[in-house]
């Protein structure tokens, strides 16, 4: 009989909740128009989306829903926040503070905006991944528009200090975007308190559908559309909306809200669990991810004298699913930035897995912890 795989890299991907299916499939035989059309069935198809865009914007506590512009993911939501606001205020300057240890989407779209003229400032991190709201005020000038810092990193699960440093952006009156992508429907997120301008996330975080996201807006935020077509989401982007996926967005951020308090005890409990357990399987590790201030459902864990992705490999053949880095780095041969930012070797960051929980997982981290030590034997370290 083949054994139940076992997720834990959840960060990657997460299962569709029950009632988030039973809504898409229940629109799909709906068969709903398009929403910009004119006609009852478009303006049907409007409302609906207008409900989903209230429900979304209740997960983050936006003050109207129309500050929620629905994009197909994460990627596209951090592509539009960095080159819209950039792009939007290049009269007054073209200079963009970001971190070292920022995801790809936004590392890709600063080195896109420097081939147009734009300058960068990449602060550096502390041990645990931390920037220093410090060095964001020391590094604003006149030139200033952008400062992107993430709200959680995706590889060691650190959260950043975004209020304190949203604090000194609206005193500069620089525009403040995080990248919450793997924050939202995870944490508590309440962009009210945070006092971001913009904010990306995406769905399938709070085991929504992949394929859709959302990136807040503060109202007065200037940023530009990156896909010119119709006059949808306010005229902040083009194109008919993917409304079956946001159907399923809305679901799963209904669910979210309600039941976040009950997904974060069983999570940190899960998580505490696995660092408790973890010497007694493991000899010589490193854990990256900071004991306060980082997600509840992410733990990485650099082993010792190993190669990460061989040991991944091994767990795979075992059903057991976990990962590296991030999954958009994948295929890279270097050693993640950010690990070698928080200061570990090289040789230890290629030794490092990521592992994320989910509220399917309970007794699946026993089977792991007993499996891994037979995956080192393999290697010759124990």
């Amino acid at each position: 009989m083949t054994m139940r795989i076992i997720n834990l890299d959840h960060i990657s991907s997460n299962p569709l909740l029950p009632e988030v299916k039973e809504a898409m499939i229940a629109a799909i035989r709906e068969d709903y128009h398009n929403p910009s059309s004119q006609h009852k069935r478009g303006e049907t198809a409007a409302e609906i989306l207008e409900k989903s865009r209230e429900t979304v914007a209740g997960l983050i506590n936006a003050s109207n829903p129309k500050e929620v512009v629905f994009t197909s993911g994460g990627t596209e939501s951090v592509n539009h926040a960095v080159k819209g606001a950039a792009l939007a205020n290049a009269k007054k300057g073209k200079h963009i503070i970001t971190s070292n240890i920022e995801h790809n989407a936004v590392i890709r779209s600063i080195r896109r905006l420097k081939g147009l003229g734009y300058t960068v400032t990449s602060l550096d991190v502390d041990e645990y991944g931390r920037v220093n709201p410090a060095d964001v005020a020391d590094a604003i000038t006149d030139e200033t528009i952008l400062v992107s810092i993430m709200h959680s990193n995706n590889e060691t699960g650190t959260i950043q200090p975004i209020e304190e440093i949203a604090k000194i952006t609206r005193q500069k009156k620089v525009i403040f975007h995080t990248d919450a992508v793997d924050s939202v429907g995870v944490v508590p997120i309440d962009v009210q308190n945070m006092g971001v301008d913009l904010l990306s996330f995406a769905s399938n975080p709070f085991y929504g559908p992949t394929g859709v996201g959302g990136l807040y807006v503060r109202r007065g935020t200037m940023v530009w559309p990156l896909i010119d077509g119709g006059v949808q989401e306010n005229n902040k982007r083009g194109g008919t909306e993917n409304l079956i996926g946001i159907i399923g967005m809305a679901a799963a951020a209904k669910i979210a809200k309600k039941k976040l308090p009950e997904w974060l005890a069983h999570l940190e409990k899960l998580k505490s669990k696995l660092i408790n357990d973890l010497p007694k399987h493991i000899d010589e590790y490193i854990i990256n991810t900071p004991p306060e201030s980082s997600l509840p459902n992410l733990l990485s864990v650099s082993i010792k004298h190993i190669e990460g992705e061989s040991v991944m490999l091994m767990l795979d053949d075992d059903d057991i699913a976990v990962s590296t880095r991030s999954a958009c780095a994948t295929g890279s041969l270097r050693a993640s930035h950010v690990l070698i930012s928080i200061g570990l070797s090289h040789a230890d960051a290629q030794g490092t897995l990521v592992l994320t929980l989910g509220q399917d997982c309970g007794e699946d981290l026993a089977r792991y912890l007993a499996i891994i030590p037979k995956n080192l034997k393999r290697l010759n370290l124990y």
